[in-house]
This record gives C-alpha cells, structure tokens and sequence, in this order.
C-alpha cells in the first residue's frame, strides 16, 4: 500500500506538466492552496481522498486512468535507475534560492524512501516548512544553518543531521558560496 501512496505525487506532477497545467492552475481548479499541490507532488504529504478526486477532476481526466501509472508492489530485490531518469524538481513554490535534483524515489516494503541532492544558494529565501518524513542530511560542501522547531544547529562539509519531519524546519544559507547536501526521505506505513 505504500508504494501505492508515495506514487500518487509523482503520478499528479506527471500529468499536471503533460497537461501544461502550472501548479497554481490545478490548485485554482480544483480549490485548494499551490503549497498543497506543491507538497503532494513532491511527496511532504498524501492527500486526503476527497482532496485527490478534485484534483483528478481538475485533470479532466478519469480516476482510472491516474491510478493505472501510480507504481504497485513490487517483489524486486533492488532497485536501478540511471542518472538520465534524475530530475530537478520543484519542492516549494514559495523557495528562492533552493534547487532539488531528484535522483531516486521508491518504496521496498514497508519503507517509502526519496533522495534528491539539494543545492541551496547564497542568500535562499523559505519558510519552514513540515513534511510526513524522517529525514537525513549529509553536507556535502560548504555550511548552512538548519533551524529545526527553534533549534539551530551549523552543519559544514561533512556533517549530517537526522531528525522528524513532522517538526517546522528550515535551512538557511550563512555563507557567499552554494551549500551542497545529500537529503534522503524515509516514509514508514
């Protein structure tokens, strides 16, 4: 079931862009803010059901044409993808600055995972922000400042950081060069 959920993101931003819809037009058709249908598309939060039928409406497209593309159970033992198949991806629309090359998203079992690279750029701009994830940081050059609830901690080259999600958190830039970190997502059932 979870590959299941975790594959519905994906599967809204996939027709969304093939419909030439922005983010701000589906939200609009289907009456819900663009950081909701921003979240959803990047894997922060599942929709509620009625949530998600207005927004396959909105596609005007069938409930049984969108679940056909959202990925089943699967029984493989590992998991390839080739570096064409990595994308940059919007996370936050509101973001400046903030620059997310998605490298992999698949669930084996009962654990969801994402990992993406995260460039963050001198003077970034964001809010915090929330997700249904743990989530793990591993600097790979330069620092930023991570403010987890009202908990800042400086992270340099190097370092890593593991924490809930769940709790309002933000990276902010602290130096005149990018800041480069490996963020992989574990989504449990």
């Amino acid at each position: 079931m979870n590959d299941f959920l975790i594959g519905i993101g994906k599967r809204l931003k996939d027709i969304r862009k093939k419909n030439n819809l922005t983010i701000n037009e589906l939200a609009s058709k289907a009456n819900v803010s663009n950081g909701l249908v921003s979240r959803i598309e990047n894997g922060r939060t599942i929709p509620s059901l009625p949530v998600l039928l207005d927004m396959i409406q909105s596609l005007e497209i069938d409930a049984s044409y969108f679940f056909e593309g959202v990925e089943k159970k699967s029984s493989a033992k590992f998991i390839y993808l080739p570096k064409d198949s990595q994308q940059v991806i919007e996370k936050e629309v509101e973001a400046e600055g903030f620059k997310y090359m998605h490298i992999f998203s698949k669930s084996l079992h009962s654990l969801g995972f994402e990992a993406v690279l995260l460039t963050l750029e001198p003077n970034s701009k964001r809010e915090k922000v929330i997700t249904d994830a743990w989530e793990f940081k591993y600097i790979l050059k330069g620092e930023v400042k991570y403010i987890i609830d009202n908990e800042e901690i400086i992270l340099q080259e190097g370092d890593s950081l593991y924490f809930n999600g769940k709790f309002p958190h933000v990276p902010v830039s602290i130096s005149n060069e990018s800041c480069i970190m490996l963020v992989l997502y574990f989504y449990t059932a």
